[in-house]
C-alpha cells in the first residue's frame, strides 16, 4: 500500500468552495478500485488547513487516479484557492500489512 498525504492551505474567501470541490473529488476517488481508503480532514484548530490522506493498492493506481475526470475536475476549480504550494508525504503501511487493508 501506498499512503499520501496531502497537506493544504486555503486562502480563507475560498474555504467553502474547497469544501465543497474536494468532498466531491473524495467520494469519487473512494469508487476507484485502486483506492483502498480516501479521507479528507480539517485542521481542528485551523479551518483553512486540510489534509487528504489517500491510500492506493500500489503505484498504478496511485498515478491512475491523477487521470480520472473527477481529479482533474478538481484540480481545475481549486487551482487559485492556495496562497501557498500544497505539500505531501509518501508513506509506505506497516501495521496492518497490505493484505489486511
Amino acid at each position: 500500500m501506498l499512503i499520501l498525504c496531502v497537506y493544504v492551505h486555503v486562502k480563507p474567501e475560498a474555504v467553502e468552495a474547497f469544501r465543497e470541490a474536494t468532498t466531491e473529488n473524495a467520494r469519487n476517488s473512494r469508487r476507484e478500485p485502486g483506492v483502498a481508503q480516501f479521507d479528507f480532514i480539517e485542521q481542528a484548530d485551523d479551518p483553512a488547513r486540510f489534509m487528504l490522506y489517500e491510500v492506493y493498492r500500489d503505484a498504478a493506481a496511485q498515478a491512475a487516479h491523477k487521470e480520472t475526470a473527477h481529479y482533474r475536475a478538481w484540480a481545475a476549480k481549486t487551482v487559485d484557492m492556495f496562497p501557498e504550494p500544497r505539500t505531501r508525504q509518501l508513506y509506505r503501511a506497516i501495521d496492518p500489512p497490505d493484505g489486511e487493508w
